[in-house]
């Protein structure tokens, strides 16, 4: 299969770089590359982005407000391209070399591969994510976001932040721009999320997504997502949010 990669991450000599930034990368393991898919790829896939409203999967809650889709028949083929590639075996080595993790690889369902948008006020408060794929029995090690929005604004918000274990320090964020990648390790407090959005009629947060995964083990516990509020939160959505997710448990 054609690599979709920008031919400037595949060198060995940049793959070690990468994995220095990402190791050294504070409060969680993440890096972002610009420029990261070809630019024919990443336009095909900005100009084919499904509309939001063909989005079937719609996250709405108290801390969410976005929409997702994986059926990838619904979409150009250029979608389905790209997440073959992403399950290559050329792109699992890639992405271990980078993050230092062995034997990752992806699934072909709803946990695998898809895209997330989200229009006016679309927001995701912060989390650490849901810590396996129980039907595959897989442990979630690694998710690759590729953001496909042009002309985004600095004032619109939207970057995806990463907080202390604690919620109460925002240490770095990334600005969802057009053909950038974040990838970021997802553990017990890698917690990242991104606020509330403020964009033109027309416009929306668009990404493509791939989370990848090692074997599970035995004794491996599953875990769903974990939100918590950031520190200027209303004291009422605070305690709100705390009981929804003591009820998880």
């Amino acid at each position: 299969m054609k690599n979709l990669l920008n031919p400037l991450y595949l060198s060995e000599e940049k793959i070690k770089e990468l994995r220095k930034q990402f190791e050294s990368a504070k409060p969680c393991k993440h890096i972002a590359l610009d420029n990261f898919l070809l630019d024919d790829v990443a336009n095909t896939l900005y100009e084919n982005f499904p509309k939001l409203e063909t989005l079937n999967v719609k996250r709405k809650s108290i801390n969410e407000n976005k929409s997702e889709e994986y059926h990838f028949e619904n979409f150009h083929p250029q979608f389905g391209e790209m997440r073959d590639f992403l399950n290559t075996p050329e792109m699992y080595e890639w992405i271990s070399k980078v993050t230092g993790i062995d034997d990752l690889r992806s699934t072909y369902d709803s946990l695998g591969s898809g895209v997330h948008q989200g229009g006016q006020g679309s927001f995701v408060d912060v989390h650490v994510d849901i810590n396996m794929n129980p039907a595959a029995q897989l442990h979630r090690r690694i998710n690759l976001l590729i953001y496909l929005n042009k002309n985004w604004k600095d004032e619109y918000g939207g970057a995806l932040e990463f907080w202390d274990k604690d919620v109460k320090n925002c240490v770095s964020s990334v600005l969802p721009n057009f053909n950038r990648a974040a990838i970021m390790i997802t553990d017990e407090t890698s917690y990242h999320g991104y606020a509330k959005i403020n964009i033109p009629e027309g416009e929306s947060r668009k990404s493509f997504y791939c989370y990848y995964y090692t074997p599970a083990g035995t004794d491996f516990v599953y875990r769903d997502s974990r939100f918590k509020s950031r520190p200027d939160e209303s004291i009422t959505k605070a305690a709100i949010t705390e009981v929804k997710e003591t009820l998880k448990i």
